[in-house]
């Protein structure tokens, strides 16, 4: 029975490092046009993803770390998108 890696390749564990390129690109679509909320709805961990998880880490324990290190990513890059939007609105009112 072959068995599951818990370490996270490389690539992931990079990108992992660096929520503000990702919030910057959910900025761009916002300036773009894109609503806010949509774009939140896109950056935030679905509840039935967040069960899915949950039920994973039970079965495979070495999995908790995994899923905490991506909601807490995921929870970031939402944060730094929402200081850029209101950055953005009130910049905008100012005008």
């Amino acid at each position: 029975m072959a068995t599951m890696t818990t370490a996270l390749p490389v690539e992931l564990t990079v990108d992992l490092e660096y929520p503000q390129r990702e919030a910057a690109f959910f900025y761009g679509l916002f300036l773009r046009g894109h609503s806010a909320e949509k774009l939140r709805q896109d950056i935030e961990v679905p509840p039935a993803v967040l069960a899915k998880w949950h039920r994973e880490a039970e079965r495979e324990p070495q999995l908790r770390s995994v899923f905490s290190r991506m909601l807490e990513y995921r929870r970031h890059v939402l944060a730094i998108f929402d200081s850029l939007v209101v950055s953005e609105e009130q910049n905008h009112r100012l005008q």
